[in-house]
């Protein structure tokens, strides 16, 4: 598959997560062990049919490492989202973009170029258009804020850290042990939590289902993928219209209405994702 193309599906995809995880009613962090619990055990049977669990021993720990990054990224985002509004916390925990460009220059000597940051500033802004600006107003520091930008820095370091991985493992086998290393961390911090595992309605058991198969199986299959092919940089910021599509998904399935600024934020998040996608070749510059 064109890994651009299925850089959109995966977005698409996960894009239905908060909606699933709205609609369960749970804490965040049981539907997030659910959701790749779930999805860890419709893909057990295949990897084993298919002898996907072979890996080298390195790989193997890099993948189980990045799974604690990705499930500790999404506890740290939900701790956040209990000190400060969800609006500032969302708009925090999207920088991974600017830390996934400053990381490749100053650690790895990778030039991201002009269009990456020109891009990304425009995807940012349209970031802000579309959550708002008035909680950003008189906000006063709490620890809630170093806990968001922890979180976008944790899902800055997932990508960087999966880059080389996925170049040279079959996606699947790295999903494997990727999500066996993130579903046992979510067990534990769900534990020490003492969250509810248990007698949940039936309905809520579907949208679990659902978080697994779409959100998480579907959606980092080909999220995955992508990484592998595309530049880490360019995937980040192309990450931050998963919030264009869950704003679109909630207005049809949850009857939300869109606001002007809403559809001008999404329009200016897309713009910045089109212009990081912007390259010159042989003096021509082409999308």
């Amino acid at each position: 598959m064109n890994p651009k193309l299925s850089l959109v599906i995966g977005i698409i995809c996960i894009a239905f997560s908060a909606i699933f995880v709205k609609l369960a009613g749970v804490a965040p962090v049981t539907a997030a062990f659910y959701r790749i619990a779930i999805a860890w055990a419709l893909l057990l049977p295949w990897c084993l049919i298919k002898r996907k669990t072979i890996i080298a021993r390195t790989d193997m720990w890099i993948a189980l490492l990045a799974g604690v990054v990705f499930a500790s990224d999404v506890a740290v985002w939900n701790m956040s989202i209990l000190k400060i509004s969800a609006t500032v916390s969302t708009l925090l925990a999207n920088l991974a973009p600017v830390w996934v460009g400053l990381i490749s220059f100053i650690f790895l000597r990778k030039r991201s170029g002009l269009p990456f940051w020109a891009g990304t500033a425009v995807a940012i802004l349209g970031m802000l258009i579309l959550v708002g600006y008035q909680d950003l107003v008189g906000l006063q520091f709490n620890i809630g804020i170093p806990l968001a930008i922890a979180a976008s820095i944790l899902y800055a370091i997932y990508i960087l850290l999966t880059k080389n991985v996925l170049q040279r493992t079959d996606t699947l086998t790295f999903m494997f042990y990727n999500m066996l290393g993130a579903a046992v961390f979510l067990l534990l911090v769900n534990l020490i939590q003492g969250a509810p595992l248990t007698n949940f309605p039936a309905a809520t058991w579907g949208y679990f289902i659902g978080m697994g198969l779409i959100c998480q199986l579907a959606g980092w299959i080909t999220i995955n993928y992508a990484i592998s092919l595309l530049p880490a940089t360019k995937t980040s910021v192309a990450l931050l219209g998963q919030t264009v599509v869950t704003a679109l998904i909630a207005a049809i399935m949850l009857h939300e209405k869109l606001q002007v600024k809403e559809i001008v934020g999404c329009m200016v998040v897309l713009a910045g994702i089109a212009i990081t996608f912007i390259k010159k070749a042989d003096g021509v510059t082409t999308g």
